[in-house]
């Protein structure tokens, strides 16, 4: 296994303890570089991006180099040495305000508001898909996309909500501050189920298909907040402030379509943050 990765947002250390890897340390706009890290690959998991919901307000620019750029780099390459399978990893993000919750692969994808840089990162995974599919109908044996909904775990930054949410507790356990009214709602899933549904999809997955990943277990943000509270062990004060332009009130995936290839959710929600409270020590 061969993983290629800048590590803006990683470290070496959290790979070089798993065997039979190798690291290479490059950017995916390289496209040198790039094309010889892939020499001998047959399959290629693309999860390259920036994310996290304020490097989407601060940084569109590098958003969408990554996620356009990226992804035109990386198909070529695959093209050029005949690389078999390819499976992208999309995001929750392009579904934006769903008609239907919860949502299945089917429903529209939309970009509300091109002037709002929130949409950098929905509309590059929107893009990557366009690419993908078309690139995948012509160039690969196997393309498959995979839609994840708010993963959580160990050693995955500051930049998603839980973490987050911990991070600026321990900062200060008095008071913190919530984005909203509280009653927005989202489903969050653990690395552990998000690796079982990967390795499914990776298996049984059909070609030019996409599948949601994640659970159907919707928490709204006061709630999820009061679970981390209370699993702390702080007596914090919640002060609601206006939400971010452009943010969801509602999301949570429909996920009959990877339960028809085996997939069960084991890990619930108070559980997962309980397993991962030591993790995030400040």
């Amino acid at each position: 296994m061969v993983v290629y990765d800048d590590l803006t947002r990683g470290k070496k250390i959290n790979i070089e303890t798993k065997k039979n890897i190798k690291i290479i340390i490059g950017d995916i706009n390289n496209k040198k570089k790039l094309k010889k890290s892939l020499t001998g690959i047959d399959t290629v998991i693309h999860c390259a991006a920036i994310n996290g919901t304020k490097n989407f307000y601060s940084k569109p620019i590098d958003v969408l180099n990554v996620g356009v750029l990226g992804i035109f780099n990386l198909l070529e390459a695959c093209r050029e040495n005949k690389v078999k399978n390819f499976f992208l990893a999309s995001s929750s993000e392009v579904y934006h305000l769903p008609n239907k919750i919860p949502t299945d692969e089917n429903v529209k994808l939309s970009i509300p508001n091109v002037f709002n840089p929130r949409y950098s990162y929905a509309g590059s995974k929107i893009i990557s898909e366009l690419i993908t599919i078309h690139f995948g109908k012509k160039y690969f044996k196997k393309t498959i996309i995979f839609r994840p909904h708010n993963v959580y775990g160990p050693n995955s930054g500051g930049d998603h909500v839980i973490p987050e949410l911990i991070f600026k507790l321990k900062q200060n356990s008095k008071i913190i501050r919530m984005q909203g009214t509280g009653s927005e709602t989202r489903s969050f899933i653990h690395i552990d189920d998000f690796i079982k549904a990967f390795d499914i999809i990776l298996k049984k997955g059909k070609n030019l298909n996409i599948y949601n990943i994640g659970t159907e277990e919707r928490v709204s943000i006061i709630r999820l907040l009061r679970i981390i509270i209370k699993e702390l062990g702080y007596k914090t004060k919640i002060k609601k402030i206006s939400l971010a332009l452009g943010g969801t009130p509602h999301r949570c995936p429909n996920i009959k379509k990877i339960k028809n290839l085996g997939f069960a959710p084991s890990i619930k929600l108070k559980d997962g943050i309980k397993k991962i409270l030591s993790n995030y020590a400040y």
